[in-house]
């Protein structure tokens, strides 16, 4: 796939590829960080979401990879002044006359409300319409949560709408909101929206 893999920064920001070698700090994180993400993260019985061996971590890695082989994802490893602080994938990715592409992401809690997840979304939607060549971005979050439902809305992007019991999350079937936006959207990219709106919520750090 064109543009991948590849590493993108912004400040103290950073996106890079998931590795073999993050198995533990991956592992650590998760568990610290259970009680905070279970409400939220989808169930998968193949990767499990909160276990102390590294037996789920390196399953992930494999798939993960695979898929971006095919052109179907972008799984990167979120950080923060150079330390593991999360997750952020696009996947589902669809080519053909859609060009679209489904994102999530995770962040440790120690680092929640420095800006993060935003700057993160924004290069890495920046790098999907720019570089990669889709055209739409969904993320489609659970109503109750508003931290993540904030992330979009300082970013743009457009509400379209309530998926009925879209995903198996925290043991039932959840709505979600959908959020979207599209390469139009954003003619001088999502990147630079947002350090323009970053400099007010964040002086001393523009992500």
């Amino acid at each position: 796939m064109r543009g991948w893999p590849v590493t993108l920064s912004e400040g103290p920001v950073g996106l890079r590829p998931l590795r073999h070698r993050d198995a533990a700090v991956w592992r650590d994180l998760r568990v610290r960080n259970a009680d905070w993400l279970r409400p939220w993260e989808p169930t998968n019985p193949e990767t499990p979401l909160f276990r102390t061996g590294l037996g789920p971590y390196v399953s992930m890695v494999h798939t993960m990879r695979r898929e971006a082989r095919q052109g179907l994802a972008l799984p990167w490893v979120v950080t923060y002044e150079g330390n593991f602080a999360g997750q952020l994938t696009i996947g589902a990715i669809v080519w053909g006359s859609a060009r679209s592409a489904q994102i999530g992401y995770w962040v440790d809690r120690q680092v929640a409300g420095r800006g993060v997840i935003p700057t993160a979304v924004a290069l890495a939607v920046d790098h999907c319409f720019f570089t990669v060549g889709l055209h739409r971005v969904e993320a489609n979050i659970r109503p109750e949560n508003t931290a993540s439902r904030r992330v979009v809305e300082k970013l743009g992007f457009r509400e379209e709408g309530i998926r009925r019991r879209q995903l198996h999350i925290d043991g039932a079937w959840r709505d979600h909101i959908c959020y979207a936006l599209t390469v139009e959207d954003v003619p001088g990219g999502l990147r630079t929206r947002w350090l323009a709106a970053a400099k007010q919520a964040f002086p001393r750090s523009p992500s």
